[in-house]
């Protein structure tokens, strides 16, 4: 990354106000915005030319399971609820190995770097016998192809010889998971303003994971000044499971657990009501949306536009490429613009709005002020699309048509300053040789 200041100039559009011609970017920061009519103040600037971009802020990916890129469109899973789906994979995700993670991680992350993503967290939460280092491969990846990570130390402990849901051969014990825990927010955690990896803690679910686990996490968490992570008010089925083991709703589980606090951001919250998400805004928790998951599946919708009117901070996440089939964050903004819509009302539901969520809610559910935004002062995470394809035809709101039309795929992203995506593909990423290796890794933990 060279010192001298950039000025990516003229935009066809820029998701900033004051903008127009266009921000300075130098030493990872975005220094100055360029409003129409001006030129940088900025001395001695390098130019790039966006003339042919749209650039948004980089977009945040706020749940995901990377390994799960290796189980897309499995038979045995199809056209199943939550439950269902979960019990014909886990099986397959026990032969799990660090090189097949490895290739699923860097399909998932490059996938995500593709669409326009500069920050993922991942929760990786199977950790069969062999795949002790699943987290430091991700953060090997990670550091490898440019992008912002916060990574999650998931983790199952509840098995169905004890109640849950998942088989033995993919759960772990307790002072196990903690130590662990506890090692790897030693040797990655990044407390730092701009960060590039950063770890947080979580349990998978109410239906895989022991009561004492999730208080001893809550405290692990709170002493190490890391944030927690889980799935919660997905389905019906995880309610009447909480309601028959622990005599209560999942929010309720959840308050007396101690995780309900402003270090918390939840996956899916689909089935709270009124009066709980009153007491997640009270809390500050927040909440990930994950559309597409959410659909495909059956679990139901997540009410987005009461969570924020109650003062909520929602994101966006594609969830596991078993669930979603894809790992592509701009087209989850165009499924959580049309959803929310649907649900809502046109008054109600803009595409700034499902901008916003992938950009500025999401980097509030992961704590990360720096991030979402395009103002001075804010890392230069930035993302870069052209509209010459013809489903932007006749596009007149160059930004509006990123969302209506369906745009897939960057053509620039940067991160911390540094081009990580260049004229639509990821330097020194060998893309066909990847395929073949996740192809085949796909089809020997299916047995094939």
């Amino acid at each position: 990354m060279s010192d001298r200041p950039l000025w990516l100039r003229d935009p066809l559009a820029i998701l900033a106000d004051g903008a127009e011609r266009g921000v300075v970017v130098r030493g990872g920061r975005i220094v100055e915005l360029v409003a129409a009519g001006h030129r940088p103040a900025t001395a001695d600037v390098a130019i790039f030319d966006a003339g042919n971009h749209v650039v948004i802020p980089g977009l945040i990916n706020t749940h995901h399971h990377f390994y799960q890129t290796l189980t897309r469109a499995t038979p045995a899973a199809l056209d199943r609820v939550l439950f269902g789906w979960l019990q014909a994979l886990y099986p397959i995700w026990a032969r799990l190995t660090p090189a097949a993670l490895e290739s699923a991680v860097t399909v998932a992350m490059a996938e995500l770097l593709l669409s326009g993503c500069t920050t993922t967290t991942d929760h990786h939460y199977v950790f069969p016998a062999g795949l002790e280092d699943a987290i430091d491969i991700e953060v090997s990846v990670a550091r490898r192809l440019g992008i912002r990570a916060v990574l999650t130390r998931g983790s199952m402990n509840l098995s169905q010889r004890d109640g849950g849901l998942p088989p033995d051969s993919v759960v772990q014990d307790e002072d196990t998971i903690l130590a662990h825990s506890a090692a790897l927010i030693d040797r990655h955690h990044d407390e730092a303003d701009g960060a590039l990896i950063q770890i947080a803690l979580a349990p998978c679910s109410p239906f895989s994971v022991t009561t004492s686990l999730m208080r001893a996490t809550a405290e692990l968490a709170r002493q190490r000044g890391v944030r927690l992570h889980t799935h919660l008010a997905e389905t019906d089925d995880e309610t009447a499971f909480c309601l028959a083991r622990f005599g209560h709703r999942p929010l309720d589980y959840l308050e007396e657990v101690g995780w309900l606090h402003s270090g918390v951001w939840l996956a899916h919250g689909v089935h709270f009501d009124a009066a709980e998400i009153s007491r997640l805004a009270r809390a500050g928790v927040s909440v990930t949306h994950c559309p597409c998951s959410n659909q495909i599946l059956g679990s139901g919708h997540c009410p987005v536009c009461d969570m924020e009117a109650a003062g909520l901070s929602v994101g966006l996440g594609v969830d596991g490429s078993a669930s979603n089939n894809a790992s592509n964050l701009m087209q989850e903004v165009r499924a959580a613009f049309l959803l929310q819509r649907h649900r809502y009302g046109v008054e109600r539901v803009s595409h700034r709005d499902a901008l916003r969520w992938a950009t500025q809610g999401s980097a509030a559910c992961i704590g990360r002020p720096e991030l979402g935004a395009i103002a001075t002062g804010k890392a230069a995470d930035l993302a870069l699309f052209r509209l010459d394809e013809l489903r932007f035809a006749g596009a007149r709101d160059k930004l509006a048509a990123l969302v209506l039309a369906g745009a897939h795929a960057a053509d620039r992203v940067m991160v911390g300053g540094r081009w990580v995506v260049e004229d639509g593909a990821i330097p020194g990423l060998d893309l066909p040789a990847l395929l073949a290796r996740q192809e085949a890794e796909s089809l020997r933990l299916a047995g094939a």
